[in-house]
């Protein structure tokens, strides 16, 4: 099984499609209602929903660089506001936080090995 992709909402999709690309990622699709995104490595992707109501999205899309503090400096360059700045968790990995024009919740980070084997991972299953 693999996650095929996460669909954010938005209340203006000029204002994210515009975002969306200068945070690096490619558009491959374009409508008036959604569009979608091909992450620049790997094969994940993600996709915008245009909301005419008004909603609270309380989740938080990671996305995930080697060198995150050159791409956030780069993003600042770009005129991409952060919330926070990149800095160490005590879950091992390095992030900065910022929100979209829309108001979801982004983490740029890097985990490393750590983010499929921390030192606490269990295996639990079925």
């Amino acid at each position: 099984m693999n996650l095929n992709q996460v669909t954010l909402p938005v209340t203006d999709m000029k204002l994210a499609t515009d975002f969306y690309r200068k945070l690096g990622f490619l558009q491959i699709v374009d409508t008036d209602h959604y569009s979608r995104f091909q992450c620049p490595e790997g094969e994940s992707s993600f996709s915008l929903s245009l909301e005419d109501k008004k909603f609270s999205n309380g989740s938080v899309i990671y996305f995930e660089h080697e060198n995150l503090d050159e791409w956030v400096r780069e993003l600042e360059s770009k005129g991409i506001h952060f919330d926070e700045s990149p800095s160490d968790k005590s879950y091992l990995w390095r992030e900065a936080v910022l929100h979209d024009p829309s108001g979801n919740k982004i983490k740029l980070y890097w985990a490393g090995e750590n983010r499929l084997n921390p030192p606490w991972r269990v295996e639990i299953s079925a």
